[in-house]
């Protein structure tokens, strides 16, 4: 197995899990009870790795492959055209910046026409929608958001205060994403107020085991102790002291 994950590049955990949920299943087994892979098992790998690639879910990868009806082949050339038509459309936009940089080069003007057109493909390279930001509510901002940075390590953002002294916006991040922090009021209310969870966080850790260890010993209050899930991720819960439910999880390959 340790040699299998090497050359795939997945790790030998990721592959105990595929076994555990019945996706790739090693057909043979040594003397010793070591996991033996033939070549028809390696190529069910393969299949999987694509399908992954290819945006797949675990879940959805098992029901794929024990389809008969299902072929790989018609995959595999919708991925490939959808490439074959972003490579086109970056290689049209790469010649024009290059038209357009000479021009500049030589100090002549852009035509509107050409700045629509490359505005155009841009637009056509990059999606309409870019990100998202979380909102959650609190009673005690100031308060959610030093609990966040230390005991579950987000980056603090700014913390803004009314003129009499009182927190009514604050800011954490998970990486590149946003989470507001929002003052309860009329129509909102956090989940300790209404004594009910109508939603929870979900973040992406480089290591579920580490980061749980680390909000233990904050003072975390764990809701779910770590464990592989069947849908690809290593995932553990945790509640902050107004409850709401916070999930890290890192993926298993």
């Amino acid at each position: 197995m340790g040699a299998l994950a090497q050359v795939t590049g997945l790790t030998v955990r990721a592959l105990h899990h595929y076994d555990q949920i019945g996706l790739l299943t090693p057909s043979r087994r040594s003397a010793a009870g070591h996991r033996l892979y033939t070549a028809d098992d390696v190529a069910r790998l393969y299949r999987i790795s694509l399908l992954r690639r290819l945006g797949f879910p675990l879940g959805q990868i098992a029901q794929v492959l024990n389809d008969p009806d299902w072929e790989l082949r018609a995959a595999v050339e919708r991925h490939r055209e959808l490439t074959q038509r972003r490579a086109e459309i970056a290689a049209r936009l790469c010649t024009r910046l290059s038209g357009m940089a000479a021009k500049l080069a030589s100090r002549d003007h852009l035509s509107t026409t050409e700045l629509f057109a490359t505005l155009e493909e841009m637009t056509m390279l990059d999606p309409a929608v870019h990100s998202t930001t979380a909102l959650l509510v609190y009673d005690d901002i100031a308060a959610a958001q030093e609990y966040l940075v230390r005991v579950f390590g987000l980056t603090p953002g700014e913390l803004e205060r009314s003129p009499d002294g009182q927190a009514r916006h604050g800011e954490v991040r998970a990486g590149e994403q946003v989470i507001w922090l929002h003052p309860s009021g009329v129509g909102y209310r956090s989940p300790r107020a209404l004594d009910a969870v109508t939603g929870m966080t979900v973040i992406t850790v480089d290591d579920a085991d580490a980061h749980h260890a680390r909000s233990v010993a904050a003072g975390a209050v764990i809701v779910e102790e770590p464990v592989d899930q069947p849908y690809g991720v290593r995932e553990y819960g945790a509640s902050d002291p107004e409850g709401q439910l916070w999930y890290f999880h890192s993926p298993l390959d």
